[in-house]
């Protein structure tokens, strides 16, 4: 992998593992670490969707038009 950074990131021993033990066999810590930032983006949608439908602070939207 060129794109491949080699970083240390300090975590506690409690924090360490639980990422492992949220690691599959075979998963790498990338991958892993991936598809839980995936996930929280879409967490965080979700929820200011939820805000924005319960708070009715819908944006004026006017469309354009291209001839």
């Amino acid at each position: 992998m060129s794109d491949t950074a080699i970083k240390t990131i300090p975590v506690t021993k409690k924090t360490w593992q639980e990422i492992s033990d949220l690691k599959q066999p075979g998963q790498t810590f990338d991958e892993l670490l991936s598809r839980m930032a995936e996930r929280e983006k879409m967490h965080r949608l979700a929820n200011d969707l939820k805000r924005i439908e319960e708070e009715e602070e819908f944006p004026d939207f006017k469309p354009r038009y291209i001839l």
